[in-house]
């Protein structure tokens, strides 16, 4: 899975468990709702600094974003 996919699956997951639509999201990180669209799908690159505004906006930290099994399976 490309690392595109991967990020876009983390953030779907974490949008989720907070109950949080593509619009919320993208309203707290500042972002339109299609570019977290095209993140979530992993059909567009994310910035480093766009990316920490969402990880922000989903209260949390690229530490606790990144520890997850979708980052550390490589199966």
């Amino acid at each position: 899975m490309s690392i595109n996919k991967k990020i876009g699956k983390r953030i779907l997951a974490l949008r989720k468990i907070q109950n949080l639509s593509q619009e919320a999201l993208a309203h707290r990180a500042n972002v339109d709702r299609t570019y977290i669209t095209g993140v979530e799908t992993g059909k567009r690159n994310v910035t480093v600094r766009v990316l920490e505004r969402i990880i922000h906006a989903l209260e949390s930290n690229f530490g606790t974003f990144f520890n997850d099994k979708v980052f550390l399976d490589e199966k």
